[in-house]
């Protein structure tokens, strides 16, 4: 055997091996990630609600508006409230909060935290009854995702608090985001439907509209513990692939 076919042999050996090595990897990498079934833009919510029924007399803000803490949203005015005050059982001029009280039953509710207004349930002219909601406010920097996963129990034990999770927004743009609490119920079938809340800082800062707002669907896509014996060796071609911008 001449130099020249050792050296294509060496080659095509070389060349096999990489071959065989990638595909190893990936197929290793595919076995610890598992992709949602569904997966949505979630935000903490903040309900505005009454004790007292009556008519809404004003809106100062509308839905899609921003708000800052203490901001006015709405004013009532109660006739029950108004007979409480003048008994001395709710004292007039109080502050709170959530909420002014004024003489002749007028009560304006304020936003207890900064955010987005995004439901107004009652307009102007509208009687709301005691004890429900008026509307919901958004919580400024609190947008998380909330994501379900069909997986086997073997794989639910993979699951853990702080797991990296890859989340492909509309626009194709993706971010990191972690595991932040895990929920299961299991089927008939042996197979575990788990719920994943995901929080991210990139996408807990972007505003609560847009492709951001809450509601719109994204994919997730879970990495579970790796067990198996290239576990090291995945998470490093990982590493260093994100280090180079692949």
């Amino acid at each position: 055997m001449t130099w020249t076919n050792r050296l294509r042999l060496f080659g095509g050996l070389v060349v096999v091996l990489v071959i065989v090595a990638a595909c190893t990897l990936v197929f290793n990498q595919r076995q610890s990630a598992v992709a949602s079934t569904s997966a949505a833009i979630a935000a903490q919510e903040y309900a505005v609600g009454t004790d007292y029924g009556g008519t809404v007399t004003e809106e100062y803000v509308q839905e899609g508006d921003s708000v800052t803490k203490g901001e006015k949203l709405l004013q009532v005015q109660s006739l029950q409230l108004a007979q409480d005050i003048r008994k001395g059982v709710v004292g007039a001029d109080t502050q709170t909060s959530a909420y002014d009280i004024g003489e002749d039953g007028f009560i304006t509710f304020k936003a207890e935290v900064s955010g987005t207004v995004a439901k107004i349930d009652v307009k102007t002219g509208g009687y709301v009854q005691a004890g429900s909601e008026l509307g919901t406010i958004h919580k400024e920097d609190s947008l998380f995702v909330t994501s379900e996963f069909t997986v086997t129990a073997r794989d639910y034990g993979r699951i853990r608090n702080g797991a990296e999770v890859e989340l492909r927004l509309p626009d194709d743009r993706t971010i990191t985001g972690t595991v932040k609490s895990v929920s299961v119920e299991t089927n008939d079938d042996g197979r575990a439907k788990t719920t994943v809340d995901v929080e991210s800082p990139e996408l807990s800062a972007s505003p609560s509209s847009g492709i951001t707002s809450p509601g719109t669907p994204v994919d997730a896509t879970l990495h579970l513990r790796d067990d198996g014996a290239l576990a090291g060796v995945t998470d490093a071609v990982r590493d260093f692939s994100r280090q180079i911008g692949l």
